[in-house]
């Protein structure tokens, strides 16, 4: 048996900024941790050794952070640590479960339902107003609700404040804020509540209820705050009213990981900590445990060139200075830079380099394809696919929601009443034998190499968790214990690691990391994304591939496309961001320094015709740029194919064909013939989320026409 006491096991093996950070026990800490450099191991033996040192009662400290995963992780972390007790949970589980407590004592009666999707609740607020929607408009209105409750603000307070924000799906400020409060209406009339009144009614309670605020503030006494660039106003203002007059507050996070402004995150709290408190303790982690000093090297040279261009441009938006990380691994290999010819070509080439990868023993389940937009995967599933790779794609089906893991469950619960003295991890392999686990995976791929990895990731968790539950020489992992453990990660969406590739969005892909990370598709218009027309919007995107680059631990790979198609004119050019780090091509053109040029806007103004000079007097007339009495100046086969790319589109997405575009911005579309994503902006009826969702597709089949 170990001589060391428990406080020196929890510090045994930090090193000095994780140390300071885990015995500053007390008064306000802020942690600036870059990408890598351990902070959830400091944080969570910081709220360890608090409690093995008598300073922290377990249940009077409260761990925030912002996905159930991330909180069931840490949950586990300090249960192996020997902190049980402390709670970890989301700002909304959190607010949630006083709410349930406190609600009948202020407000009386029984909680409103929780609304989980609002999709049917905003359908039904347009409805009511007569407005005609579709399920992506009524999906961009709801991020719109949501931005505007998280950042406080009311249906009349919203046009105010959202006077610099595009709005979504083609309506005005005012639809906006009427479909806002019908939204409301319609949530009352149903008594229910969405996620967002959960801290809105917690916040209001603590606020107006001293009684209230007191039993609170007695309950906790400790705050740990993680992913703090990412809160929101009325997080913050939540996170206030539980601290009242304290300052027992240990803040995490990283301005450089700020990718979430467009829910309502902002940085600015964590900038700005030592000026609430300027007392406060600031530790740096900088030493990257988790990347290879190439993949470092590359991530520090992203965020230098902004800082770099900021120096040069006095009008550029403030940028904080960056962490530089210190890489802690051996030298690894360099990234490499791939520019390929069309779409196909690059997942081609993707999937052929993972086929290597494998082939050198890199596992699947250690490889990921990230890219910036959910409609580029098909590509890779395609890819993946044709050449035997399995794959998951992160954000599809949950992984308890399987029928197979349901059904393992299941027997697995039944088992555990009755089974022997075998290790956990035996017992599990031979329950699951019976749904079809093999010790070896089956050929090829479809429905049974799927069922396959689902019952191997229940099995390859089994054989974890014997190791880091028994490391202690007295402690025991039962087949109860192990379907406590089911549970308890059903309940909080954290899934094991399923064998074969990911497939993920650079923003489902933070807090992950693989040893092989592919970026893909680093165009511009899509990194940046052709819809970041500001230059802060361009400033989170180089934030984004930041974090993209900071998810490779030994093997990256970045690439693009010069052409969507093959046979396609090759008119997309390589992500500015990769100016002056990746190898420079034949068709590099010089470009000046300083902020790329944005869409132009379309000048408010007299409208006249293109052909005859006559102003212009309808909306159709100007849409188009014609008179209605001239002939037209498209290619009648452009037009017409131009219309049966729309009614596809339309019937894909169940909606109605002039839902995608109306006639007129189709006539403007084909007489204009934009060769790029950015002269396409400019057109009448060409908005920013439209530009998204049909750009490429549009610019397609214009090339196509002109191949012809």
């Amino acid at each position: 048996m170990s001589s060391e006491s428990p406080e020196a096991r929890i510090l045994s093996g930090l090193d000095d900024e994780q140390r300071a950070v885990a015995t500053t026990l007390t008064g306000p800490l802020c942690v600036l941790a870059g990408a890598g450099t351990g902070k959830t191991r400091a944080i969570t033996h910081r709220m360890a050794y608090g409690v093995a040192t008598g300073v922290y009662k377990p249940q009077q400290v409260l761990a925030v952070t912002f996905t159930a995963r991330a909180a069931a992780e840490m949950r586990t972390r300090l249960r192996d640590l020997g902190a049980h007790g402390v709670q970890a949970k989301t700002f909304h589980a959190a607010a949630l479960k006083q709410l349930q407590y406190f609600w009948p004592h202020t407000v009386g009666g029984a909680l409103p339902g929780l609304l989980d999707h609002k999709a049917q609740i905003i359908a039904e607020a347009a409805r009511r107003l007569r407005l005609s929607t579709d399920r992506a408009a009524i999906r961009d209105v709801a991020a719109e609700i949501e931005w505007a409750k998280v950042s406080m603000l009311t249906p009349d307070s919203y046009v105010r404040a959202a006077a610099d924000r595009e709005p979504p799906a083609g309506f005005d400020l005012t639809a906006i804020s009427r479909i806002f409060q019908s939204y409301e209406d319609v949530k009352v009339d149903r008594n229910i509540i969405d996620f967002e009144d959960v801290l809105l009614i917690m916040v209001g309670i603590l606020q107006e209820d001293e009684r209230v605020a007191a039993m609170v503030r007695d309950q906790y006494r400790h705050f740990v705050v993680d992913e703090y660039q990412d809160v929101s106003p009325l997080q913050q203002r939540l996170l206030d009213l539980w601290l009242g007059a304290r300052d027992e507050l240990c803040v995490v996070g990283d301005s450089s990981q700020t990718i979430y402004s467009f829910t309502g995150a902002t940085p600015r709290h964590l900038l700005e900590f030592t000026k609430r408190f300027p007392n406060a303790d600031v530790v740096k982690l900088v030493r990257d445990y988790r990347s290879t000093p190439q993949v470092v090297g590359l991530a520090n040279r992203i965020l230098a060139a902004r800082t770099a261009e900021g120096e040069r441009n006095r009008n550029a938006p403030s940028w904080p200075t960056p962490l530089e990380l210190v890489a802690q691994r051996p030298a690894g290999p360099e990234p490499t830079f791939t520019e390929c010819a069309d779409d196909e070509a690059e997942a081609a080439h993707v999937a052929s380099s993972i086929k290597a990868l494998i082939a050198q023993g890199v596992q699947a389940s250690e490889i990921a394809v990230l890219f910036r937009t959910n409609g580029q995967s098909q590509a890779y599933e395609q890819a993946l696919a044709s050449a035997g790779i399995g794959y998951q794609l992160r954000g599809g089906e949950r992984f308890f929601a399987r029928r197979e893991v349901r059904d393992a469950v299941l027997q697995l619960r039944a088992a555990s009443r009755s089974v022997g003295n075998e290790p956990v991890p035996q017992l599990v392999r031979d329950i699951l034998a019976s749904l079809g686990y093999t010790p070896e995976a089956p050929a090829g791929g479809g429905a049974t190499r799927e069922r396959w990895e689902s019952l191997a990731a229940l099995v390859a968790l089994a054989e974890e968790l014997q190791v880091t539950r028994t490391r202690d020489p007295d402690s025991i992992f039962t087949m109860q214990d192990f379907v406590a453990e089911l549970e308890e990660r059903a309940a909080a969406q954290h899934a094991p690691r399923v064998q074969g590739v990911t497939l993920a969005s650079l923003h489902s892909a933070k807090g992950l990391e693989w040893d092989a990370v592919y970026l893909v598709g680093l165009s511009e218009g899509l990194m940046p994304i052709s819809f970041a027309d500001t230059a802060e919007a361009v400033d989170e995107e180089r934030r984004l591939l930041y974090v993209g680059i900071t998810r490779a631990r030994e093997h990256l790979a970045l690439s693009w496309s010069t052409a969507r198609t093959p046979g396609g004119r090759a008119n997309r050019k390589p992500s500015r961001f990769l100016d002056g780090l990746r190898p420079r091509t034949e068709r590099d053109t010089v470009r000046t320094a300083g902020p790329a040029k944005q869409p132009r806007r379309k000048v408010t103004g007299p409208a006249k015709c293109r052909s005859c000079g006559a102003l212009l007097t309808t909306g159709a007339e100007r849409k188009v740029g014609r008179c209605g009495d001239c002939p037209v100046t498209y290619e009648e086969a452009t037009f017409e194919a131009l219309r049966e790319w729309r009614r596809e589109a339309a019937q894909e997405a169940g909606i109605p064909a002039f839902v995608v575009f109306t006639d007129a911005t189709l006539v403007a579309i084909a007489e204009d013939r934009p060769p790029s994503l950015n002269r396409l902006a400019t057109l009448p009826g060409v908005g920013p989320s439209k530009l998204e969702r049909y750009g490429e597709a549009v610019l397609q089949v214009l090339s196509q026409g002109t191949d012809s």
